[in-house]
């Protein structure tokens, strides 16, 4: 494996370090490339300290490292991006030397700086070949079977070891994305709206804590990172989107429908999520942003949003799928966007009735469709049209959009489908912490999660209906985790598990979130965590929506097949890769749900992993024991 930093001209750049006897240096080396190299392995080794040096004076500690750095970082990282050769890496090496030697305290900062700019990697292995089209790789799954065996008249368990060899092809065209937002002008829609303008027009705002500049955290792709592993001593990781080529969110194309017709400059306005002076810079390029004509269904969703519905499509809920199929192909010739991804992110609907004969197959749904039959949900609707024009569809919402008649329709067409809930706060946590307790072999039981929020969801959510398929989602999230050990749980034992969600309009978007956890311990014992959690809900869900989209492109350019089979093949349209940010994650049927984030984001970063032939993280690091 090799790493790979970038391809840009020759560059000269200047450091100017805190020296050790309290001097500037200043050395000028000229570069034009470089390759991470065995030969160059001494400069990122460790410093002739074992452990960072003691502080000379406030003055020359921390603060005297982190202004060399900061004069350093500008010029360092366009020059370290643009690294290529063993001549020219030997003049790097013997600059970063010189630090070590005559600098050494700066150089423990340097070197913890230095180690985190592997940006982008090339791996070198017979299992991977890359293309100008495609990167190409064959892995070996290595998993288990269990059987049940009889060896002298008893049974026994007995676990054999099985690897099967796959074969992966990425597209390395990265396309121009257009993603169309099902409730565009809602607190999430305007809210990632504005945060992808500020990102890509480099905008920056003044609060009471001083001056903000956009970023893309809490997104798994634009701001996380996966190890890659060990370069003399130090652990390398890189940036998630690095691992495979994927759509740059600056990029991307932004439309949708909403059943208001308020401008998207507005919207944000009423959602009261980002700060004013950011607002009032990001209002002339949104103020003529307008959204679509939605579908707006008073028995789905709570009637207080009937103030709201100045925007709607007429017609049948047939003629209402058309519309929503010419939507999606003019929205992509208007914008000549090569792809698109839909999203909803509107009100939470309450749970259609699953009926034999309504919406059980695809042949009966869209029988129904025709006769205008009313449990035929919105975003049924929106599903449909999605994967009748090969758009993924992607549910943000609890609600049970994805009725079998959809699913059979999605798998005949293989077009991608996800959901169901953005998993952004306090669902997200439990994820953990249960993960936690019962792996840690102690017994919860009773989990009460409280919840009060203040913006349009909150108050969509104070009808019993709709509050239903929030508390489902948020319910099942720690069932695998339950099941996975019998030793606290006998069959059919669960915790107590209460949900409450409450509108409380003066808190607006910031959520609350209060949980209580009591547990089983040792001899009897009982523990209880008590948690308090403020959730900024729109600012937490927006970049899940990035990811989901992002993800969900990604996924549509790689194909896999089973080592004897002849032809590859698009992963399931049911895409369970994106279970990591959803409540109540989509399996196809006879798929286990899995609701452990930790698992979840391992399933995901593994198999992106395998795409460029890199072993799954075992986090065994043998070489150091």
């Amino acid at each position: 494996m090799v790493g790979h930093l970038s391809s840009t001209s020759s560059s000269i750049f200047k450091c100017n370090v805190h020296a050790r006897i309290r001097s500037r240096c200043t050395v000028a080396v000229s570069v034009s490339s470089a390759r991470c190299c065995p030969s160059a392995a001494p400069i990122l080794s460790s410093p002739p300290h074992p452990s960072p040096p003691e502080p000379r004076s406030a003055l020359e500690s921390r603060e005297s490292a982190a202004q060399a750095l900061f004069s350093l970082v500008p010029s360092l990282s366009l020059s370290l991006s643009s690294l290529r050769g063993r001549s020219s890496f030997a003049q790097l090496s013997r600059f970063l030397h010189f630090l070590r030697s005559d600098c050494a305290s700066d150089w423990w900062w340097l070197s913890s700086f230095v180690k985190m700019l592997v940006e982008n990697f090339r791996v070198e292995s017979e299992n991977v070949k890359y293309t100008e089209d495609e990167i190409s790789s064959s892995y070996q799954y290595q998993t288990t079977e269990l059987v049940h065996d009889v060896k002298d008249g008893k049974y026994e368990w007995v676990v054999r070891p099985k690897s099967v060899t796959y074969e992966f092809k990425t597209e390395r065209k990265v396309p121009k994305l257009g993603v169309m937002l099902v409730g565009w002008g809602g607190n999430n829609g305007s809210t990632l709206t504005g945060g992808i303008i500020a990102n890509r027009e480099g905008i920056s705002w003044v609060t009471k804590d001083g001056v903000q500049r956009a970023n893309y955290f809490g997104s798994l792709t634009q701001a996380s990172t996966c190890h890659i592993g060990a370069y003399s001593g130090e652990e390398i990781y890189v940036p998630f989107k690095s691992i495979l080529p994927m759509v740059d969110p600056n990029d991307i194309v932004i439309g949708g429908w909403d059943i208001s017709s308020m401008n998207l400059a507005d919207a944000m306005d009423r959602a009261r999520v980002l700060d004013i002076d950011l607002q009032k810079q990001l209002r002339p390029h949104m103020q003529d942003m307008l959204p679509m004509a939605g579908i707006y269904d008073p028995d789905f969703i709570a009637a207080n949003q009937g103030a709201r519905a100045d925007n709607c499509i007429k017609g049948t809920k047939a003629e209402q799928l058309e519309q929503l199929r010419k939507d999606i192909r003019n929205f992509k010739a208007q914008t000549e966007v090569e792809k698109v991804v839909v999203l909803w992110t509107a009100n939470t609907e309450r749970y259609s009735d699953v009926i034999v004969g309504l919406n059980d197959t695809k042949e009966n749904l869209f029988k129904s469709l025709e006769k205008n039959e009313s449990e035929i949900s919105p975003s049924t609707i929106y599903a449909l049209a999605c994967i009748h024009e090969k758009v993924p569809f992607i549910n943000g919402s609890p609600q049970n959009t994805f009725v079998p008649g959809v699913i059979d329709f999605a798998v005949e067409e293989n077009v991608l489908i996800g959901g169901d809930d953005f998993k952004s706060g306090q669902t997200k946590m439990k994820s953990v912490l249960v993960d936690f307790l019962v792996g840690a072999g102690i017994k919860p039981t009773s989990i009460v999660s409280y919840n009060h929020l203040g913006n349009n969801d909150g108050m969509n959510l104070s009808a019993p209906q709709t509050f239903r398929s929030k508390e489902i989602s948020k319910s099942n999230v720690v069932d695998d985790m339950v099941s996975s050990n019998s030793i606290l749980y006998g069959p059919g034992e669960h915790p107590d598990h209460v949900i409450v969600i409450k509108y409380v309009p003066y808190v607006a978007d910031s959520k609350r979130a209060m949980d209580e956890y009591t547990s089983e311990i040792f001899m009897g014992g009982r523990n209880t965590i008590v948690m308090h959690n403020t959730c900024e809900d729109s600012l937490l869900a927006a970049p899940l929506i990035l990811d989901l989209v992002l993800l969900a492109e990604l996924f549509t350019r790689i194909t896999l097949k089973e080592d004897g089979q002849d032809k590859f093949r698009s992963f399931h349209p049911v895409a369970t890769l994106l279970s990591y940010l959803t409540k109540a994650p989509l399996v196809p049927a006879g798929t286990p749900v899995v609701n452990a984030l930790a698992k979840q984001r391992a399933m995901l970063e593994n198999v992106m992993r395998a795409c460029i032939g890199l072993n799954p993280e075992n986090n065994m690091m043998l070489e150091y024991k």
